[in-house]
């Protein structure tokens, strides 16, 4: 959902139930939190483009098996090619080690720039983990002020 040209790509893992009932990424309480993330940096999800990495949601909300992965891949990398966005904003470690295909945690992945087809990538905390831990709150500040100064200023 969201602007096909934009600049920023935020992608999460896979649907949740909320969000395969309504076909649109980020709809519950962490998609609003994920709106005042945005809005914070003064953008809004007509700004940006969101998208999970599965098309579809897990049995149970489990974690995606690599043949998921493999399976919806394609199809990932087919709308970065479409949207050719700068950045693309990696939600949370799941989407993060799925895309990177790492097991790394987390905090080892922040505050790096990887390339995934061609485009920059970033690695910040999903809104679920905010809502459930604020002390994600100011870390998760200080990446979206980093995509703000290093990638809407220079627009």
């Amino acid at each position: 959902v969201g602007n096909p040209k934009a600049d920023i790509v935020f992608i999460g893992e896979a649907p949740g139930k909320q969000e395969d009932l309504h076909g649109i990424p980020f709809v519950g309480r962490a998609g609003k939190l994920l709106d005042k993330m945005l809005a914070a940096i003064e953008l809004t999800r007509n700004d940006v483009y969101i998208c999970n990495v599965l098309k579809c949601r897990p049995p149970h909300n489990r974690d995606p098996l690599p043949s998921e992965v493999e399976q919806c891949e394609p199809y990932l990398v087919n709308q970065l090619n479409l949207i050719s966005p700068k950045l693309i904003v990696a939600l949370g470690r799941i989407s993060a080690c799925t895309i990177l295909k790492t097991k790394d945690s987390l905090k080892n992945l922040r505050n790096q720039i990887f390339t995934y087809a061609g485009i920059d990538l970033m690695v910040t905390y999903h809104p679920a983990a905010l809502l459930r831990n604020p002390n994600f709150k100011k870390p998760a500040w200080e990446d979206f002020q980093l995509i703000r100064d290093q990638y809407l200023l220079q627009t």
